[in-house]
């Protein structure tokens, strides 16, 4: 069969060949898919394009991986600081249910049509080209900075353990960098099997300091004091926040847990973006995501709910730590639990899992960056040069120039460049719930267009339920967060600082949003006109090509069960 034998006249904006199962056939799914999205088969050989080789196990262990950050570990400790047990509990709870909403949404459009990617994809395709532009730039540079800010919190936990603090800082920076790229620029199953132990690290961790808190508060501890409900009496289940009087002080105290919360739960989308290189995305994607709402309430929930009962929202050590900056573990309400337990050597091993977290967050950013840049690339809003794909199907361009920014992560060493790292950290504070309430305004357009295009949703591999109102409620909640995020600014004085950290992200997000809606002249698509099709014609056929897996005994079932 000679090259170019399956292009047609249709151009681009449509698949370019009458049976795309052909080429799947013939060339094998990734050449597919390629000139299934660019129209021919001479640019998908030209470009390459990015292989399915995230496993199951990889992509159940990424959306695991996804919802276990440092915020568990770490930010959890001052927000139950500033508003108590019962708010934090509250907070995490709602703020998971919004997160909930949002992932049904998102894994319905990623089920449908598993791009590299994915979410400037489905914004730019069922919204609005500038849209697409706008999260995709804005999420790139968050996951760029973002990468930095986790590599340089990774080198300081270091220097948690005496051994380490005589080194220069700069040196652990530098292992970590070359470390984090080697494991994306090879291969994209060499990035899902990092993120496969880390998440399994993480795993095991909180689900042991779970089972450690049960013990603890029913008195197992070395010091066999039965904590109970204690410290919800002593000093309270609610802090007051800013405000003296009771009820406002309340309400504010839990509202600041919704930022939080928000803050500690991005990174959810994950599972999204690794859709474009998941093995079977029909059944790994849908998998993941109905998973998502156990996860939170299991991870999040009764992890708030054991750092309540665990340790007091006044408690010295906890207040100190979080006032003098201390180093990794020594601000977590887990180590202050487990040292007012008693319970010797944890704390080194909570620090060394803090570390492992934040490795895993760079090594995720670096390699959710690179894929924002590829899928801004495949909607024409970045050079075309960031297609090319290594024989082994990783976008380097993409990876590299994502990469590139980590060298800004060395302005930490020194104190007059670490404020305007700082600064730099500052303008992506809220670039994930930006992606968020995006996610759901494309998903109400995505609905919107199977009904106008006569397409039965029951028909769906994968049917997110009470929609689109679950998508308007998910929005509604980020759009809340968003506007009123930066509250505390206003008291007791204003503070410019911190109100530019709080809403410099808003005039970010809609300058780009603009700029290309001025320099593009976009609209609104009708939904009768969204695109829904290209590049699913492909994946339809590869459908056929992936092995149906049977277990063979009753260890294989539960492991199936799992990943």
């Amino acid at each position: 069969m000679e090259k170019g034998e399956y292009v047609t006249e249709k151009g681009m904006g449509a698949p370019a060949y009458d049976d795309p199962a052909r080429i799947v056939e013939d060339k094998g799914v990734r050449m597919g898919e390629a000139a299934d999205m660019y129209g021919d088969i001479d640019t998908a050989e030209e470009y390459g394009y990015v292989t399915r080789g995230l496993k199951s196990r990889h992509i159940q262990f990424i959306a695991l991986g996804g919802t276990i950050g440092t915020g568990l570990f770490l930010g959890i400790g001052r927000a139950l600081t500033q508003a108590g047990p019962l708010s934090i509990l509250l907070g995490y709870t709602f703020t998971g249910i919004a997160v909930f909403g949002m992932m049904q949404s998102l894994g319905e459009m990623a089920t449908w049509l598993p791009l590299p990617g994915a979410i400037p994809q489905f914004c730019a395709r069922y919204v609005d080209g500038a849209l697409g532009f706008a999260v995709g730039w804005n999420n790139w540079y968050a996951s760029a900075i973002t990468l930095c800010a986790e590599i340089s919190a990774a080198s300081l936990v270091i220097q948690f353990w005496q051994g380490a603090v005589g080194i220069n800082i700069a040196a652990w920076i530098s292992i970590i960098i070359v470390v984090v790229i080697c494991l994306n620029i090879f291969a994209v199953a060499i990035y899902g099997e990092a993120e496969f132990i880390f998440a399994s690290v993480k795993i095991i961790t909180i689900v042991g300091l779970l089972i450690m808190a049960l013990c603890v508060d029913l008195g197992g501890s070395p010091t066999h004091d039965r904590i109970g409900f204690r410290y919800w009496k002593n000093p309270g289940s609610m802090e007051l926040y800013i405000s003296s009087d009771p009820n406002t002080g309340r309400f504010l105290g839990l509202f600041s847990t919704l930022v939080n919360a928000a803050f500690s739960y991005g990174g959810v989308e994950m599972v999204a973006v690794a859709a474009g290189e998941a093995e079977n995305p029909r059944k790994n994607i849908p998998k993941a995501v109905r998973r998502v709402f156990w996860r939170i309430l299991f991870f999040y929930v009764l992890g708030s709910l054991a750092i309540g009962v665990l340790v007091p929202y006044n408690d010295p050590n906890l207040l100190s730590a979080q006032s003098n900056g201390a180093s990794g573990a020594a601000q977590s309400p887990w180590v202050i639990a487990i040292y007012r337990a008693g319970i010797p050597v944890l704390p080194s091993i909570i620090n060394a899992v803090i570390l492992t977290s934040a490795s895993s967050s760079a090594n995720a950013f670096l390699y959710t960056g690179s894929r924002y840049l590829y899928a801004l690339a495949q909607n024409g809003q970045a050079p075309r040069f960031l297609l090319k794909c290594s024989k082994a199907g990783v976008p380097y361009w993409s990876v590299g120039l994502t990469a590139s920014i980590s060298l800004l992560t060395y302005m930490s060493c020194s104190t007059g460049a670490n404020v305007v790292f700082e600064w730099f950290q500052n303008l992506t504070t809220i670039a994930s719930l930006f992606t968020w309430c995006s996610i759901c305004i494309a998903y109400v357009r995505f609905h919107a267009a199977l009904k106008a295009q006569g397409i039965d949703r029951n028909t769906l591999v994968f049917k997110s339920p009470f929609q689109p109102y679950t998508a308007w409620a998910a929005f509604a909640f980020f759009a809340i967060i968003i506007i009123f995020n930066g509250f505390y600014v206003f008291s007791p004085s204003f503070n410019v600082d911190n109100f530019v950290t709080s809403y410099v992200g808003i005039p970010i997000f809609f300058a780009l949003y603009g700029f290309w809606k001025l320099f593009k002249r976009t609209k609104w698509l009708n939904p009768a006109d969204v695109d829904l099709h290209t590049g699913k014609a492909a994946l339809d056929a590869a459908d056929l090509h992936w092995p149906e897996q049977h277990p063979r005994n009753i260890f294989e079932r539960v492991w199936f069960w799992i990943a």
